[in-house]
């Protein structure tokens, strides 16, 4: 059965400090969730939270319309990699995971069919001590799917890993997501967070400030639309007949007009209806670093 996870009015103390201020957001199954903020902004409380690591002061944080800790083979539910050593450096890689099937009643069986999946196989048998940071991230993703859990719950995951590493990141979690399971991951790397994810939960100072698809919150509704006409003088006329349109000739290059004021629809309809012909149409994206730091500036400045 598919797993949400569920974040509704959380808040969170730590003696007089305010880590989490009445955060609400869902994860849901075979979509990847991203989960950005600045350092310090609540996100590893919040999945600790989540997690039955951490109390909340007030609201919830449900797993399967329930609380973490009343999970009845957690294991089979959640799979999770936090921030921080989970490792006895000693062990080798495989040891580790036998030690984790162990403890959680699973068969070792699961053991081997994970280090293949993380691509591990051929370095299961060294000592920890000696894995790169990145190899310690696939180690990690490994032990969280020993329980072929329905849900995947990862802060920080593509610390460490080299540029293939994360390529390699990518395609584990979309393949994930598409195999019906609830992926929600935290990260600062954005650049890679916008080719993974499907939608965007942004907080800061704990606060939500944004929530959508990726595409919602990179559309880019304030830059103006682009339209190339081999008779840009007519759709301009045509264009700003209608109230608050404006339309500029653009600097791109001959027959480019710049559009503020109407929908990527209006000029289009606009340009059918007077039968002026198209060549080209569209809005630029905003970069999901730029929405990030759009976003979050005015709050942090605030600290």
């Amino acid at each position: 059965m598919p797993v949400v996870l569920e974040v509704r009015d959380l808040t969170k103390r730590f003696g007089p400090n305010l880590a989490v201020d009445g955060l609400s957001f869902k994860a849901t199954p075979g979509r990847v969730l991203g989960f950005l903020g600045p350092n310090g902004a609540g996100k590893t409380t919040t999945l600790r939270t989540l997690l039955g690591l951490t109390l909340p002061t007030s609201g919830t944080a449900m797993v399967d319309s329930r609380p973490y800790r009343e999970l009845e083979e957690p294991v089979k539910v959640v799979g999770a990699v936090l921030e921080g050593p989970q490792f006895h450096p000693g062990r080798t890689g495989r040891n580790h995971l036998r030690v984790m099937a162990a403890a959680a009643g699973l068969p070792a069986g699961r053991v081997g069919e994970m280090l293949r999946l993380v691509e591990l196989n051929g370095a299961g048998d060294r000592r920890v001590k000696g894995y790169s940071l990145g190899m310690r991230q696939r180690l990690s993703l490994a032990g969280a799917l020993l329980g072929d859990p329905r849900a995947l719950v990862l802060d920080e995951p593509a610390n460490g890993l080299d540029p293939q590493g994360i390529r390699w990141l990518r395609d584990f979690l979309r393949a994930q997501a598409a195999g019906g399971r609830t992926v929600l991951v935290s990260s600062h790397v954005l650049a890679e967070m916008a080719q993974t994810v499907d939608e965007v939960v942004v907080i800061s100072r704990g606060r939500l400030v944004a929530q959508g698809s990726l595409d919602e919150l990179t559309e880019g509704a304030e830059a103006p639309i682009w339209v190339r006409s081999p008779e840009p003088d007519r759709l301009r006329a045509a264009l700003v007949a209608t109230d608050n349109v404006r339309a500029e000739r653009g600097e791109a290059g001959a027959g480019w007009l710049a559009v503020r004021g109407a929908s990527l629809e209006d000029v289009g309809t606009t340009a059918a209806e007077n039968g002026i012909p198209v060549f080209e149409l569209y809005r630029p994206r905003q970069s999901l670093e730029s929405v990030f730091l759009e976003l979050t500036g005015a709050t942090e400045a605030g600290r």
